[in-house]
């Protein structure tokens, strides 16, 4: 959350109290923006200072200052947080039948339900079929177990089996229809004179569709042991934040990522971590957000990013540019309103959270929407 530290602009003239006769005003130059942590919210400002000039309208032919409106809407505070975009999920693969590799996919490659993970000996495929619990047997007809349910409901997913006949004999059991399933599945992947059996080793059940990340066995090395790693095909965002911004962030807040490209899409905190992660003098939680649109970031893996983190909103506040903003020699602030005829005066305010999107600040004081205050000529 970004508030007021420092002035935009520096104002010489006293308060307006004081303000009798002529007074300097000069004009602003940016130098810099700092980022304040403080009560669980993020500061920023940008620092300014005023070279002595006339003030207007105290000269014949003085040009009219630039001015914009005093509104009143909606604020949003955010801060940048550098985070890494990557795939969600980790899911390693290890070979538990004999034989020897003889093919193997690439790394980046998505494998479905139904598709092969990797070929042994002559060809003969290792499926990828989804489900929570591992293959840790040989699978028959007259077996029962949840491992048999994830098996019939992949068949049934697949069109390689019926819903109604798997259903009537039962959703945990290795039937004669199950049999035929496991025959059909094995003919679409080209193995001839399927079985319709399931030795260990010739299906790998994982929870969802994966991604190759590395592959870790060989062409001609042994099948058992570990054959692949692998991810989800699912963009993530993972965010190492700032344990004080805890806070701030939770699941389902919307943010705003910007790749590598420069090019920003939306995204959604899917979870915010709940342990601490401590490294030298920073300790941080995990966050991770989920993109809405899948596709926005290709193929990229383990790309740094930024997230812009709405930390604070300010609804139906008054508003005005940041640049509007005079900071007092004796503290605080002021804006400068011109009213009926080209007058002038300083009204004091005191700022609140800072929009980046928009450059407006909120403020407190005797304002009202539609004035208008005075801001650096472009």
């Amino acid at each position: 959350m970004k508030s007021v530290a420092e002035g935009t602009r520096q104002a010489e003239a006293p308060d307006a109290a004081e303000a009798k006769g002529p007074r300097a005003r000069g004009r602003w130059v940016a130098v810099g923006v700092v980022i304040v942590v403080a009560a669980g919210a993020v500061s920023a400002w940008r620092a300014g200072v005023f070279s002595p000039a006339a003030s207007p309208g105290t000269g014949q032919g003085a040009p009219a200052p630039a001015t914009q409106a005093v509104t009143r809407q909606d604020l949003s505070a955010t801060t940048p947080v550098t985070a890494t975009l990557g795939y969600a999920g980790s899911y390693p693969v290890a070979g538990q039948g004999g034989g020897t590799l003889t093919w193997l996919p690439p790394a980046g490659q998505v494998i479905g339900q139904g598709r092969v993970l990797y070929r042994v000996d002559n060809g003969s495929p290792v499926v990828l079929l989804y489900g929570g619990v591992p293959a840790w047997r040989n699978l028959g007809e007259g077996v029962t177990g949840a491992d048999v349910s994830q098996l019939n409901h992949d068949l049934v997913t697949l069109r390689d089996a019926a819903r109604s006949e798997i259903s009537a004999a039962g959703w945990d059991y290795f039937s004669w229809e199950t049999a035929y399933g496991v025959q059909k599945l094995e003919e679409h992947l080209g193995v001839s004179s399927p079985p319709g059996s399931l030795p260990l080793g010739q299906v790998v059940f994982e929870p969802e569709a994966i991604r190759v990340s590395q592959v870790t066995g060989s062409l001609g090395g042994p099948a058992g042991g570990p054959v692949l790693t692998a991810t989800s095909d699912r963009h993530q965002v993972s965010i190492p934040l700032d344990a004080s911004q805890q806070s701030q962030v939770k699941a389902g807040d919307t943010v705003t990522v910007t790749l590598p490209d420069g090019k920003t899409t939306p995204g959604v905190v899917s979870s915010v971590g709940t342990v601490a992660v401590t490294s030298g003098s920073t300790t941080t939680i995990p966050v991770q957000v989920k993109l809405t649109d899948p596709g926005a970031a290709g193929a990229l893996d383990q790309a740094p990013v930024t997230v812009s983190i709405t930390t604070g909103n300010a609804p139906n506040v008054l508003a005005v540019p940041v640049t509007a903003l005079l900071a007092q020699s004796s503290g605080g602030y002021v804006v400068e309103v011109v009213g009926a005829g080209g007058t002038r005066r300083y009204v004091p305010v005191r700022p609140g959270i800072f929009d980046d999107t928009s450059g407006l600040v909120q403020v407190t004081g005797a304002l009202a929407p539609g004035q208008r205050v005075v801001v650096p000529a472009t």
